[in-house]
């Protein structure tokens, strides 16, 4: 294996995760003012199945940090390669987001976002400080599926779709 030149911190940290492919998905709340937020995240993950965990990390910095609240509702989107949009939406100018018809009010008020592939919903159990971020920690309460589509990657700082590997690929 051929490596490049060496990177500390920061950058050694960028140049790895711009190779890790990772799953798209869009985070949805109501702040505590009522207003809809919500921000693209790829750092969705399982955590359990029983009961039914999920965690995501975020900067709190975010314009949606002060909806994540333990007890407070969320709504996890699932994407695909036909609402990247909503992708692309949702990480733009945040007083853009909630501007147009691909949303509807759900339960509770919680933004539900059109054409997600899945939509689970949950309340958050915990939130996890670290340094100037969380990982935050959501038991699914309930959700829907959508159409199907293909998976929503991305990588490299792109959208893209998975290929499916032949045998004799190296």
């Amino acid at each position: 294996m051929e490596n490049s030149e060496a990177a500390d911190g920061i950058d050694a940290f960028k140049g790895a995760f711009r190779r890790h492919a990772a799953g798209v998905a869009v985070i949805t709340s109501l702040a505590p003012d009522g207003r809809p937020v919500g921000f693209t995240a790829t750092s969705l993950a399982s955590l359990a199945a029983v009961p039914p965990l999920a965690t995501f990390n975020m900067a709190q910095v975010s314009s949606s940090w002060p909806a994540i609240t333990v007890g407070n509702m969320v709504a996890i989107h699932m994407l695909g390669p036909r609402s990247r949009h909503l992708a692309e939406k949702m990480a733009a100018d945040h007083e853009l987001r909630f501007v147009g018809d691909h949303w509807h009010a759900g339960e509770k008020g919680l933004p539900l976002l059109e054409e997600a592939t899945a939509i689970a919903i949950g309340h958050i159990v915990d939130v996890h400080p670290v340094h100037n971020n969380a990982v935050v920690v959501v038991e699914i309460d309930h959700g829907t599926l959508g159409a199907e589509d293909e998976a929503l990657l991305y990588h490299e700082r792109t959208y893209m779709r998975p290929v499916e590997l032949t045998d004799d690929e190296n």
